[in-house]
């Protein structure tokens, strides 16, 4: 369920008024892809130094607390460019402040800025080679890399740098990258990360164009989804583009195909976002429905009351909807229920590293309304489950508040493997599904259920395609084990490694 970490949120714009505070908007809106550190950078003109500064603010916390001195807009974060990231770790070590984002650096080209959403899944081998030729890191981050090999890459124009240092790269990269004249977003060629690029009219002025890990980020500032970047596409956003209403676009080699992370949709990103050119909200009722059939409610005898539904919110919510109506459907009476009840005020309890953190964690973010659930056959719908800790105590809680009988549906698959990509799920033997061997009986009893059931791997993918008609390739590979990139299973995250 919520004992998985994830990744980041990117956000980037070009051509503003106030650039600053619209990522700043923009990192808000997508605080909930990372809540251990923010950062935004700037691109200006030093009419002092007579070049091009891009002057930085970042720190540990949320976007409300890193950025709640408003001096900081007014007299540090100035220009009409920048970037910003949201960050959970998913490589290097999550109290190391040198590893949060964006990266900034100053070499022969000018400024660099480098926000990085994903992993690397080679980084460990190309880590080792430039220690051995004498690379000196400031981080542990593996988004470091990008830099070193952009910094020495032989290509001369800064674009082709850029690109020559990406096609080293193998795993998940959706990157924003600033220049002193550039907004540059791209994807790996696998298109593993949502990245999508958004507009704001300004009228009398030349558009502003902004990119963003989810187009929920868009909203916020009022600007209009224009479109994806592509997997393995780079875009050169600059003013030169603007003014000719065309922008450079650039393809990196494809060797694996077009495989994105189908986990998007299951958990991480916001109903109200538009991922991989489809509405979030619509693929995860389509997950619902399909469960209904691979995991209906419970029938109950003749004259009782009929089961209720309810979701673990807030990611479970729309699947939750999706699956009634199809129970329904189907003749399976049931009626959905508001029986559990999120403390907004507390973050996603995976944000929290360290299990006993989380564990202590999910009473003050969760509590039943009782006098929904007492001496009903309660049906709880969630969308993953990935060791199970937080499940057995949501099962609990909803025990003690008097259900009936207590019935558990996962709208994704069991969890069985671990990712690479940048979605930093547990080892191998301590996903859920894997502690008991896959046996339902035994993780049923476990949690203390009545009933357990999952949406099978082929009702997922149903549900994918159903949604966008099937134009675009998955990566299932924590429910499947087919991995679509080689991984090195040996590689650790830890920063004592490095």
């Amino acid at each position: 369920m919520r004992q998985h970490r994830d990744f980041c949120g990117i956000f980037g714009i070009f051509n503003s008024d106030n650039a600053a505070h619209k990522i700043y908007l923009g990192l808000h809106a997508l605080q909930h892809r990372g809540q251990e550190s923010a950062g935004i950078v700037t691109s200006v003109f030093d009419e002092v130094k007579g070049k091009r500064i891009m002057p930085v603010h970042k720190g540990d916390g949320l976007v409300l607390d890193v950025f709640k001195d408003k001096s900081i807009f007014e007299n540090k974060l100035l220009g009409s460019a920048g970037i910003g990231h949201n960050r959970y770790s998913t490589s290097g070590a999550s109290d190391n402040v040198a590893n949060i984002q964006p990266f900034l650096v100053h070499y022969r080209d000018g400024n660099l800025a480098l926000g990085h959403n994903g992993n690397i899944s080679n980084a460990k081998e190309i880590r080792r080679s430039f220690i051995e030729r004498g690379t000196l890191f400031q981080s542990t981050a593996d988004s470091e890399l990008i830099l070193h090999l952009i910094a020495q890459s032989t290509r001369r124009k800064q674009v082709d740098k850029i690109s020559d240092a990406v096609s080293q790269l193998e795993g998940a990269f959706s990157l924003v990258i600033l220049t002193d004249t550039s907004l540059i977003a791209l994807r790996d060629p696998n298109g593993f990360k949502p990245l999508a690029i958004g507009k704001l009219s300004r009228p009398g002025k030349s558009d502003t164009y902004c990119v963003a890990s989810e187009t929920c980020a868009f909203d916020l500032i009022g600007a209009t989804y224009v479109r994806d970047v592509e997997p393995g596409e780079m875009i050169v956003i600059n003013q030169e583009g603007i003014d000719s209403g065309k922008f450079e676009s650039y393809s990196l080699a494809q060797n694996n195909g077009i495989s994105q992370c189908v986990f998007e949709y299951v958990y991480f990103s916001r109903p109200d976002s538009k991922i991989f050119g489809e509405m979030v909200d619509k693929v995860r009722r389509k997950m619902g429905k399909q469960l209904a059939y691979d995991a209906p409610v419970p029938s109950v005898p003749e004259g009782d009351p009929k089961p209720i539904v309810i979701s673990v919110p807030d990611s479970s919510n729309t699947a939750t909807l999706g699956y009634v109506s199809e129970c329904r459907k189907l003749g399976q009476p049931c009626r959905y229920e508001i029986g559990l009840i999120r403390n907004h005020y507390v973050g996603r309890t995976f944000i929290s590293p360290g299990q006993e953190v989380r564990e202590q964690r999910v009473r003050s973010k969760f509590n039943t309304v009782g006098g929904v659930i007492k001496d009903r056959v309660v049906v709880m719908v969630d969308d993953s489950i990935v060791r199970g800790t937080t499940a057995k105590q949501l099962v609990q809680m909803v025990r003690n508040a008097g259900a009936k009988e207590v019935h558990f549906r996962v709208a994704s698959p069991p969890v069985i493997s671990p990712c690479f990509y940048g979605m930093d799920f547990p080892s191998h033997a301590e996903l859920f599904y894997n502690q008991f061997d896959g046996d339902i009986e035994r993780m049923k009893e476990w949690l203390g259920v009545d009933s357990l059931g999952y949406l099978s791997v082929e009702g997922l993918h149903s549900a994918v395609h159903a949604a966008n008609e099937g134009k675009h390739g998955y990566c299932d590979a924590c429910f499947s084990n087919n991995y679509p990139v080689p991984v090195d299973m040996t590689a650790s995250k830890d920063e004592n490694e490095w």
